[in-house]
């Protein structure tokens, strides 16, 4: 079955390019001019992964991705930016929101194709790789279901701090520096900063209150799950 991909872009030709391109490639595609109409889109289309541009009409592309991140029906779509917003801050503020990665204008059509095909590889190796369902500390992950639990609670997890967490706590103790964090948990092929990291973990460390201290920080080289009992 083909693949959906939703396209938001206020820019029609622009659109219409990477439209083209996309359904060449065999996806299934939609577009939307604007933010209020990707977010109707996207909670009735159920796309696999959607291409947000940040400077649109309406509600922007930061709020959209806030609002899709706050709905169970959308909130583990996989979202890529398109913005042409190229500073530092620009990229953290995207992350911190939810995005899953960030493209910057002007970008190649076939390296974009590309970039999406890595993003849903990413998202089916969390689904099916090593086993369902891990326990540690009172945090609980399932891949299966893509649900994450804290003290019995259910919290949501942008997919970003999903396959964070999975990864740390799948492998308690041991100390993965920034870049491997990237390469694991958000794909060596993504062009992210290694502050982007520390975004995520400040706001997953929110997301886990008292259960914060599990993830630790290991001075001079990134983060590590605390083995339980050592």
């Amino acid at each position: 079955m083909a693949k959906k991909i939703l396209i938001v872009e206020d820019d029609r030709s622009l659109a219409s390019v990477i439209e083209y391109n996309f359904e060449s490639a065999g996806y299934q595609v939609f577009c939307a001019h604007d933010g209020q109409d990707a977010i109707n889109q996207a909670r009735s289309k159920q796309p696999d992964v959607i291409l947000l541009d940040l400077m649109i009409p309406i509600v922007d592309g930061i709020e959209v991705c806030r609002q899709l991140r706050s709905e169970s029906q959308t909130r583990d779509t996989p979202i890529m930016m398109l913005t042409a917003k190229a500073e530092e801050t620009d990229q953290l503020i995207g992350f911190s929101v939810g995005a899953d990665d960030y493209v910057v204008k002007p970008f190649s059509v076939r390296v974009l194709l590309e970039r999406v095909k890595s993003l849903l590889r990413r998202n089916e190796r969390v689904q099916s790789g090593g086993s369902d369902i891990v326990s540690n500390g009172g945090i609980s992950i399932d891949r299966l279901k893509h649900r994450a639990s804290i003290n019995g609670q259910p919290v949501d997890l942008t997919p970003s701090e999903f396959r964070l967490l999975d990864t740390l706590i799948r492998n308690p103790g041991r100390a993965f520096d920034r870049s491997e964090l990237i390469d694991l948990a958000l794909g060596g092929d993504t062009l992210v900063l290694e502050r982007t990291i520390d975004v995520h973990i400040r706001s997953l460390r929110k997301k886990m209150g008292d259960l914060a201290d599990l993830v630790q920080t290991v001075r001079g080289v990134g983060y590590r799950f605390r083995e339980i009992n050592s």
